[in-house]
């Protein structure tokens, strides 16, 4: 694989993967108190609690979106 072909994949994971983040994110905030009450039913928690865990699903795959792929892709572009 060369570096043009590497620098090409991480752009398309990069940019597949904010797409799944923004739809993610979106879908959450029209059906959060279905996805809540969906949520808190299958694994038996409280719905109060389900919020939270939806923004550190979001932060944590918004980082490791940020670090395996936009950083590699741009210091490949600079290269």
């Amino acid at each position: 694989m060369t570096l043009d072909q590497l620098t090409a994949f991480l752009g398309w994971c990069t940019a597949i993967n904010f797409a799944i983040l923004i739809v993610t994110t979106v879908a959450l905030w029209a059906m959060r108190d279905f996805a809540a009450r969906m949520h808190a039913g299958m694994f038996g928690m409280h719905p109060a609690d389900i919020p939270g865990l939806y923004f550190r699903y979001l932060s944590d795959f918004k980082v490791l979106v940020l670090v395996f792929n936009l950083t590699p892709y741009l210091a490949l572009r600079i290269l």
